[in-house]
């Protein structure tokens, strides 16, 4: 996309409802992207609820809702969100209905193709995930990988950033998956702003691996407060015996424990949340890239530059460049796939 044309129009999200569909879910999208806009109050998202037909579609919660448009907006879509849906054929037998297929095939070229929930079963019945990563709700996973063997599908984890192709667990997870997309997007600043709207979080510890029901032996130890300790101690020694001798746990027990509670190793959660308040200085200051690496704990430059590369694909000087005051590129994929880093 040129700058020109990046600059002429907003980006486009159309929320194509599959009934029955699930009404929460379906109000993500547009409660979110509504809500994202620039240091100047200009909103950054068009979003658009499109339907195949035109009556009420009826929801899993009892009341219909009435789309704004028809299957003729997901052609012109920069960004298709299928929520979580009750549809027989996908959810029992991995198929979609022609119509329904036909509005899929549609989708132009170069679009970000999302699914919230249980949606992940329209998109994967429509073979978009197929060699993918991918996440669903969690309940849904044996059926869902039965249904389709050639998704790589993960449910331990809130959602999957795979590039051009996102999913995310069930229900709220879906707040958290379009507030990354908006923070990769626009930057965490107009992230945390719609965040702080919407009184949630801007982003959630662990992934669903937390909410899965299985037995977890009754104890009173967790890591939640060596978590909080260690956001307001980047710059320390966050290494997992210095971390487990603040839980005043052993190393292995508490390695244990915090997997079991955030859904991934200690090591990798602490990467994140140095890499992110990383991200937040680049975007709130003119520190030096050497200062910012200090301040976020992350030691040397060459260390943030690998981070951000890694995870965005570009160094930190782009990133400010790109970010600063909360402005940023009207569509920001990623180049590489990668999973979603706040889930």
């Amino acid at each position: 996309m040129s700058e020109d044309h990046a600059n002429s129009r907003r980006h486009s999200v159309v929320v194509l409802l599959v009934p029955p569909v699930v009404g929460f879910d379906a109000t993500i999208p547009p409660l979110i992207f509504g809500q994202a806009t620039d240091d100047a109050g200009r909103r950054l998202y068009d979003v658009t609820l499109a339907s195949l037909g035109s009556e009420p579609l009826p929801t899993t919660s009892g009341y219909g809702l009435v789309a704004d448009a028809g299957v003729g907006a997901v052609s012109s879509a920069d960004t298709l969100i299928v929520p979580g849906t009750r549809l027989s054929t996908a959810r029992r037998n991995g198929r979609l209905p022609d119509d329904l297929a036909d509005a899929l095939r549609s989708v132009r070229p170069g679009a970000r193709i999302v699914s919230i929930c249980t949606g992940a079963f329209v998109l994967a019945a429509a073979g978009l995930f197929d060699g993918r990563r991918a996440t669903t709700h969690w309940r849904y996973a044996d059926d869902f990988r039965r249904l389709f063997p050639r998704v790589d599908l993960d449910e331990s984890v809130l959602f999957i950033d795979d590039g051009d192709v996102l999913s995310s667990a069930g229900l709220a997870a879906g707040i958290d998956l379009c507030l990354h997309m908006i923070r990769r997007d626009h930057g965490v600043a107009v992230a945390n702003r719609v965040a702080r709207h919407c009184v949630v979080p801007p982003w959630r510890e662990g992934g669903q691996a937390q909410f899965i029901d299985r037995h977890v032996p009754e104890t009173d130890d967790s890591t939640a407060a060596v978590r909080g300790w260690a956001m307001s101690n980047l710059t320390a020694n966050l290494s997992v015996p210095a971390l487990a001798a603040v839980a005043q746990m052993s190393p292995r027990t508490f390695s244990r424990r915090f997997r079991a509670e955030t859904g991934k190793s200690p090591g990798a959660w602490v990467l994140e949340r140095r890499v992110d308040h990383a991200r937040e200085l680049l975007e709130s200051g003119d520190l030096s890239v050497d200062a910012v690496a200090e301040l976020s704990g992350l030691g040397t430059a060459d260390t943030l530059r690998h981070h951000l590369r890694r995870e965005l694909g570009m160094s930190p000087s782009a990133y400010r460049r790109t970010f600063a005051g909360g402005g940023g590129p009207d569509v920001a994929f990623s180049p590489t796939s990668h999973l979603g880093r706040w889930g």
